[in-house]
């Protein structure tokens, strides 16, 4: 890995993208990089929740590498943005919990990352935008889409067609992210909450994403019946038999995600 940082505690990765030079903008080795990461995370039995993050105080990822994007064409937009959607797919279907630690720009391709993540927690100093329309383009990665289910249409057509920064305060308002905290603050925050997913029951966590995921896309009694069929793979597990005896037991429960 030459453009990201990974580091594994506590039962908890944490993803750095780490081009400070480019304010941690998105060219194609970095999502490579990203995607490469998080299926690993899969996988991998000493990970139980992800925080992705960017180097520095600055920026989050400020965006596509706009000297890569300043070469495309329409085949090779195309693949661009292709790719770019597959790997904001990857973090969104984690089954694994993702939080993302936004400390500072996140801009296009960066907004689009953190919308994937199924968390966001913003430092004060972070800023949010869609701004490609001021490149000529729209954007690619999810924009136009995450961002119309995360704060409406509206709003949603407001940063699109203005491309306009707003502030971490205003993102918080929008339903854009979940908390805003001093940024001497984030990174323990974010850890903290991290480190409490890592207690919770995995398979529970997974069918929980699964099922907002799919409910989000696919009309109510769709939806209903997924979350049934959900709920009922949890039922056969050890972990539900271990989490309703904890509590009637009144102690904590040992998950083990089987």
């Amino acid at each position: 890995m030459e453009n990201i940082l990974l580091e594994t505690n506590n039962n908890i990765l944490t993803l750095t993208v780490n081009r400070p030079e480019k304010l941690n903008a998105l060219n194609q080795k970095t999502l490579k990089e990203i995607e490469e990461a998080i299926n690993n995370a899969q996988t991998d039995e000493n990970v139980a929740a992800i925080i992705i993050t960017g180097s520095g105080e600055k920026s989050f990822i400020a965006g596509a590498d706009i000297s890569e994007l300043a070469k495309a064409n329409a085949v090779t937009g195309m693949k661009f943005a292709s790719y770019g959607q597959k790997v904001m797919n990857t973090i969104e279907q984690s089954g694994k919990p993702v939080i993302a630690a936004v400390n500072g720009f996140a801009l296009g391709g960066g907004c689009e990352l953190a919308m994937s993540c199924h968390i966001r927690v913003a430092s004060e100093n972070a800023m949010f935008g869609q701004p490609e329309i001021k490149l000529g383009v729209i954007p690619g990665f999810g924009g136009t889409q995450r961002l119309v289910r995360l704060v409406g249409k509206g709003r949603a057509l407001e940063m699109n067609l203005l491309g306009n920064m707003i502030n971490a305060q205003r993102a918080y308002e929008i339903g854009l992210v979940n908390l805003v905290v001093p940024q001497n603050e984030l990174a323990e925050t974010v850890a903290k909450m991290a480190k409490q997913l890592t207690y919770s029951a995995p398979i529970a966590m997974q069918c929980i994403i699964d099922s907002i995921n799919h409910g989000a896309e696919c009309s109510l009694p769709e939806g209903l019946d997924y979350e049934a069929k959900a709920f009922a793979v949890t039922c056969a597990t050890e972990d539900m038999k271990e989490g309703t005896q904890a509590f009637l037991e009144k102690r904590k429960a040992n998950f083990n995600g089987k």
